[in-house]
């Protein structure tokens, strides 16, 4: 292990976790982080692993003759990393910490999340076959990480258009989306742009013929206000756009999501059980959305 390992009494929501690989999705996602890491003045810990780019653990292992090559490549990625973090967060006196490891990423991420405010991965690595890889691992640390879990796609959305979007949550109307709309709150009021707070309310979607749906739309209407009810108050900076549509969540969250900087969800919701730690909208959302997504557990 190089760099600087992150702090073990550090405490919680006092450090951003980025992981980067070297591909340009990683970067994305290293660029967010860092962004980030300066909206909430926290410290940026960087951190690359040997292991992904030399698949240990799928039958693989780096022999004597690999490892200077390993640590030299490492230091490259984290060097750029560090460049990417410093070019988007100019200005902001952003602590960056970097780290390469010679072991599998998942574990010693998912050992982060206990001490990080966030953890941010891109939702796809280098290569056709790491692009699965990398794939996997933004799924395993949103499963299990103790930590919200931020993935980034194919852009950061920290150029000057896209940072004047609103902030995207969906709201499903149980308890496990409320830890998902206080961050997507917090997030919206420092970032000083509006909230627009979507509640699908039905899992089917057409047209209005069949009888007592305006009194079911009524109702969904209530509970979206009492998810919301408090909020507002917290964060009277922060406009609220209030959707409430009949269609299925992940189509509604996908075209909602053209219009956002940032889609923030729950970890599980409606018809989910509790040791189902990521479902099926969030999941479904995970590699499909375009903007970056933040998937957000009860600690």
């Amino acid at each position: 292990m190089t760099g600087t390992a992150i702090a073990h009494d550090r405490q919680p929501d006092h450090l951003i976790v980025a992981a980067v690989d070297g591909s340009a999705t990683s970067y994305h996602a290293v660029a967010w982080a860092a962004v980030d890491a300066a909206v909430h003045r926290c410290g940026l810990h960087i951190v690359t692993s040997a292991a992904i780019r030399s698949g240990i653990g799928l039958g693989s292992a780096l022999t004597d003759a690999d490892v200077p090559w390993e640590r030299k490549n490492g230091e490259r990625v984290l060097t750029d990393a560090t460049q990417v973090g410093r070019t988007v967060a100019s200005g902001e006196a952003l602590a960056i910490s970097t780290e390469l490891i010679f072991e599998p990423i998942v574990p010693h991420l998912i050992d982060c999340s206990r001490r990080a405010r966030t953890l941010v991965v891109g939702s796809r690595g280098l290569g056709a076959f790491l692009r699965g890889l990398l794939g996997s691992v933004s799924t395993a640390v949103s499963r299990h990480a103790h930590c919200p879990v931020a993935v980034v796609h194919s852009t950061s959305a920290t150029d000057a258009f896209s940072s004047g979007k609103p902030v995207l949550v969906g709201v499903d109307g149980t308890a496990n989306s409320v830890p998902a709309i206080e961050l997507a709150f917090e997030e919206a009021s420092r970032r000083k742009v509006g909230l627009i707070a979507l509640h699908a309310w039905s899992d089917a979607s057409g047209i209005d013929l069949v009888p007592g749906w305006d009194a079911v739309r009524e109702r969904e209407d209530v509970l979206l206000a009492e998810n919301l009810a408090g909020f507002g108050e917290r964060y009277p900076d922060v406009s609220v756009r209030r959707v409430l549509v009949r269609d299925r969540p992940v189509r509604s969250l996908l075209d909602q999501s053209e219009h956002a900087q940032l889609l923030v969800v729950g970890s599980h919701g409606r018809g989910g059980f509790t040791g189902m730690l990521l479902g099926s909208t969030s999941d479904a959302l995970l590699h499909s959305v375009e903007c970056p997504m933040i998937v957000v557990r009860q600690r």
